[in-house]
């Protein structure tokens, strides 16, 4: 079982590895099986996320810092930014 920024990582890679196939029906599966990994990344960080205010519990840090590797999410703190 993947986590919610391995889905992510799948979705954009299913997707870049559909844009050159020329057959119509290829790229559908492609498209669909990136489509299907974008949802269940969707799911995952909605499901760990906290609301705006932070007035509730919300992401583990290590879940906070694996979705931003995984978005490209640069940390200005550490000087990436």
């Amino acid at each position: 079982m993947a986590t919610g920024p391995e889905h992510y990582r799948e979705a954009e890679r299913l997707a870049r590895q559909a844009l050159p196939i020329q057959d119509p029906a290829d790229a559908l599966v492609l498209a669909q099986l990136a489509t299907a990994h974008a949802i269940l990344a969707d799911v995952a960080v909605t499901a760990v996320s906290a609301p705006v205010d932070g007035s509730e519990p919300g992401m583990a840090p290590h879940e906070w810092r694996a979705w931003h590797s995984a978005v490209g999410v640069r940390n200005a703190d550490a000087g990436e930014g």
